[in-house]
């Protein structure tokens, strides 16, 4: 079994060079709040990431959560590592201060959730849900349920979950058939759901469901779902947990992957009701969830990052260990001075540190979308919206290869669970799949974020993507020469895509639906490449500065330029399939498959 080690050095360069951390901390009048602040924390959250949440990983990929009278147990030692987590602050990180968060950017809650993922994914998971409740209720919740729910939530004491699939209602919630019957101040909440992460355990005093449910008087459709809360204890009195809630976990499912984390089907009201509570308007709960999603999206493509530099560590670790071959003065060598193993591992380098770039960079967006300023939130709201689904789709597919790469940079011993190989390859597998399939992710990207608006957020990207192009054409440099012209084309293509979407989209009504996938694809090998260009433009300039090991600084130019010629031209010829229109996926009857 491998080590784990936080990626330090380039999570700093990231934040410092690319995220402008600095200066968003100045301009947003976050006085204390700087990049030597943020260092400091990356450092200390990987200490608890190598020490006690990478240990457990392979411990919850073989003794996972299980179920006895009722109850979740998880994994031996979670519980402990959960407790660490919540005794050292983590869970405060980025929540608001009149709450007992320490309201420090959503970036830097971003990179340190990296490493919480990249260490233990399956222990990961139960934070990053309470993580998005918390911004379900700060952005619907009334007073009230803020102020019974966020404190307990925000420093860890309570877990959090997303209740939405139903087993005839998986992407189609319009299907939704839970029930909320009114009952004085509360509802009673029947119905079941499944597929739901953390649904409970024993490491908290109490679980707080975020429940889709209809009212009786609901209109058919999305339009009549509701949100509700739904405690695993009614909070007494004193708002303290009390009497056991009727909300059951009655199943767990059996998974290719994450077996630490507990995939629960959980049942509503068998017992008479569940008791829950309306949050915000009745029949906007789709809204209100999606704040949830979005925010379940980016942190979902952020595993991809997080997996895919655990499986690099790893197949850099192995290959320096393993001998197999002969030197030409008879010597033996390690694998990792095999062409073909340092292809592997570059590719699995350049991967990581594009996706890292896209990750963090979407992540300083939202901070700025959430601005004081309007006309920085009227810029910066489409681009998140933009960028998430590039972020959640093209990350975790992309997370699939690289995780395989590991495995193949291992041989024999890769497809061999003692080594670990397997399980980062198979806890990658849900990471398409959950929060909105590939698909689904497409379908947005193309749909509402390219098509609804005419181009325009699109548009603003491909605008500031000529700006890096053209710095890199004022480097007098061979390398910089070439990144300049392959950039410039992919940019071009991009620009040329859209336009004829634009066009064609309008008298084919299959168009969008069949080079979604396609479409989306292209932009997430773009945007890697725009933003290692990027990187290599800050690591030039900051060469023999002295603020980074110059051998840093010389591997960033290394890795962006192999990203260019290795990953980048995948861009086009993404672009190419979108622009031949695919027209065979709708044409072939479906007796034909």
């Amino acid at each position: 079994m491998s080590t784990y080690t936080a990626p330090y050095a380039d999570a700093n360069f990231v934040i410092k060079e690319l995220v402008k951390f600095d200066q968003y901390c100045s301009d947003a009048g976050l006085e204390e709040v700087n990049s030597e602040l943020a260092s400091v924390i990356i450092e200390e959250a990987g200490k608890l990431a190598a020490d006690v949440l990478a240990p457990l990983n392979s411990t919850g990929d073989q003794n996972g959560a299980r179920l006895e009278d009722n109850k979740v147990l998880e994994t031996k030692g979670f519980a402990d590592a959960y407790q660490q987590y919540v005794d050292n602050g983590w869970a405060t990180l980025t929540g608001p201060e009149e709450f007992g968060g320490q309201a420090l950017p959503n970036v830097l809650g971003t990179a340190v959730n990296e490493l919480w993922h990249s260490a233990n994914m399956g222990f990961a998971l139960c934070p990053m849900l309470s993580q998005g409740a918390v911004e379900a209720l700060i952005a619907h919740g009334s007073d009230e349920l803020k102020a019974q729910y966020l404190p307990q939530l925000i420093s860890g004491e309570w877990t959090g979950t997303m209740n939405l699939t139903e087993p005839n209602a998986g992407s189609d919630l319009s299907a939704v058939a839970s029930k909320a019957i009114p009952d004085g101040d509360s509802y009673k909440i029947t119905g079941q759901k499944i597929f739901i992460t953390w649904g409970d355990h024993q490491m908290t005093s109490n679980v707080v469901h975020l429940v889709l449910a209809r009212l009786p008087d609901a209109p058919a459709g999305v339009k009549g779902i509701s949100l509700f809360i739904v405690p695993k204890f009614k909070l007494d009195a004193n708002g303290a947990p009390g009497e056991l809630n009727d909300a059951v976990c009655v199943s767990l499912e059996h998974k290719l992957g994450i077996h630490g984390s507990p995939t629960c089907v959980m049942s509503f009201g068998d017992n008479g009701g569940a008791e829950g509570y309306l949050v915000g308007e009745a029949n906007k709960g789709l809204m209100y969830m999606f704040t949830m999603m979005n925010h379940a999206r980016q942190s979902v493509g952020l595993q991809g990052l997080s997996i895919s530099e655990r499986a690099y560590q790893q197949a850099v670790e192995y290959a320096k260990e393993r001998i197999q071959g002969t030197r030409k003065d008879g010597s033996k060598m390690p694998i990792i001075e095999h062409a073909d193993v340092r292809r592997m591992l570059l590719a699995m380098k350049s991967g990581t540190e594009a996706m890292r770039a896209l990750a963090y960079v979407a992540a300083s967006d939202v901070d700025k979308a959430h601005s004081d300023d309007a006309e920085e939130t009227q810029h910066y709201k489409p681009r998140v919206d933009l960028l998430t689904p590039i972020v959640k789709g093209w990350m975790t597919e992309f997370a699939q290869e690289l995780t395989s790469l590991n495995v193949q940079v291992h041989g024999g011993m890769g497809f061999i669970e003692e080594t670990g190989a397997a399980q980062h390859y198979r806890d990658a597998r849900i990471l398409p799949i959950y929060e909105g399939t590939t698909g689904i992710q497409a379908l947005d990207f193309i749909g509402r974020k390219m098509l609804m608006d005419k181009g325009a957020a699109l548009e603003s990207l491909q605008t500031e993507m000529m700006i890096t192009v053209n710095a890199l054409s004022a480097v007098d440099s061979p390398a910089f020469a070439k990144m300049n012209r392959e950039l410039r084309m992919a940019v071009e293509r991009s620009m040329q895509v859209r336009t004829w979407l634009l066009d064609k989209s309008a008298s084919n009504p299959d168009l969008a639906g069949s080079v979604c996938f396609d479409f989306l694809m292209m932009h997430g090998f773009l945007c890697g490449g725009w933003l290692l260009a990027k990187s290599a433009l800050a690591a030039h300039e900051q060469l023999g500065n002295g603020e980074y090991a110059d051998d840093f600084l010389r591997t960033k130019l290394i890795t962006a330029e192999f990203y260019i010629d290795n990953y980048l031209p995948r861009a086009n010829r993404h672009a190419d399939t979108v622009m031949s229109g695919l027209s065979g996926a709708c044409a072939i009857d479906t007796e034909q498959f």
